[in-house]
């Protein structure tokens, strides 16, 4: 078997722009994949166009050594851009070899440690009130046993740090006596904060109501600053959105920054890596809840590498029945009772909507997000 052609669609999904991946081969078997919404979304697509090059010719269940191939060859080593492309052609190769197997991917990753995915989804709202609203919404559609909020009222950068820390646990406050004690609640800060003080400060305010995790309470890039934090905190610690390879991840490990990891399949280096990044938290006694913000490919991936690696906890979900996310595949995703089935069919499981990738063109997103009517961000 042989790759003929790669291809990618820039779709905009409102917010951000999702980059799926098409790869052919001479027998017929198409693999798909995604790559992450870095911004400049058209760099990607075309070192995605860049990469097809190296792998036309090239037999598509050789997932090992086209990955290394693309990742020493883009050297440096790759970035944002590099990895996000790598990750989403690697997807494809995953699908394929899957599909010429007649197996789903999890069968070929050593098989089920579980029959369903938890799943948890972001709550949002200008008020507590209106958050707690929204949080029980969430729980009546989809039956969720997991949510995640911002620890922060609106627009915290304007406000005193004081207001923050007296404010910021109101919304927490109103969620939790909305939904009661049996559902988690995770923080998310959206690293904002940089002295690992006062995310202290803030994860302490935070503690009465028993928070599931805090993520990303500091910038990534200073593990020492992490682990420092993760000590001190009573807060179970979570990062990793920001981490790529095996590389930074073992760093991360060996400071023994995280008490929960979050790598993104589709820019940490595809789902080989994430599955040996996951290796090395296991190693550690650490889980695994991977983030995934992004389109419904992504979340089959997820899926799969969910089903089959025993440390996962919980995965990040975007609803795919709302919206233009409800036309890029057949089944969109939907949850019962806060879990997603495990696919039984060949490759990712999914048949994709191809003619509604080239429905919505690519649009340009720049710092400061869209938001949505009620405040919220359109894209974490």
């Amino acid at each position: 078997m042989k790759i003929t052609n790669i291809t990618s669609y820039v779709t905009d999904s409102i917010g951000h722009n999702i980059i799926f991946v098409k790869t052919e081969t001479d027998e017929g078997l198409t693999g798909w994949g995604e790559a992450y919404c870095v911004r400049p979304d058209l760099g990607v697509a075309a070192t995605i166009d860049y990469l097809k090059d190296w792998l036309i010719d090239q037999d598509p269940r050789n997932i090992e050594s086209l990955w290394a191939e693309m990742y020493q060859g883009l050297r440096f080593p790759p970035g944002s851009i590099g990895l996000a492309a790598i990750s989403s052609i690697e997807h494809t190769l995953w699908d394929i070899s899957a599909q010429a197997l007649g197996l789903p991917v999890h069968k070929m990753l050593g098989g089920n440690v579980r029959d369903k995915i938890r799943v948890y989804q972001g709550v949002h709202g200008n008020t507590p009130e209106k958050t707690a609203e929204h949080a029980q919404q969430l729980i009546e559609k989809y039956g969720y046993t997991g949510l995640k909020m911002s620890p922060y009222p609106p627009e915290p950068d304007k406000q005193l740090w004081n207001v923050v820390l007296r404010d910021g646990p109101r919304f927490i406050e109103a969620v939790r006596d909305a939904v009661g004690d049996d559902i988690d609640i995770g923080l998310d800060a959206h690293a904002k904060i940089f002295e690992p003080i006062r995310a202290l400060e803030l994860a302490d305010a935070m503690a009465p109501y028993k928070p599931y995790f805090f993520e990303e309470p500091i910038r990534p890039e200073n593990i020492q600053a992490m682990a420092y934090l993760r000590r001190k905190m009573t807060i179970p610690l979570a990062t990793g959105e920001c981490l790529y390879t095996k590389f930074q991840f073992n760093e991360l490990m060996q400071a023994q920054a995280a008490d929960i990891i979050q790598p993104d399949v589709c820019i940490c280096g595809g789902l080989m890596e994430m599955r040996k990044i996951a290796a090395i938290a296991e190693g550690h006694d650490v889980m695994v809840a991977p983030h995934n913000p992004m389109g419904p490919i992504a979340t089959a991936i997820n899926v799969h590498f969910a089903a089959a690696t025993y440390n996962f906890s919980i995965l990040e979900f975007v609803p795919h029945d709302e919206g233009r996310r409800s036309e890029f595949v057949r089944e969109p995703w939907v949850p019962k009772d806060g879990y997603l089935d495990i696919p039984d069919k060949p490759g990712w499981g999914i048949e994709v909507n191809e003619s509604a990738l080239s429905k919505y063109p690519y649009q340009a997103y720049r710092r400061g997000n869209p938001r949505r009517s009620d405040g919220s961000p359109a894209f974490i």
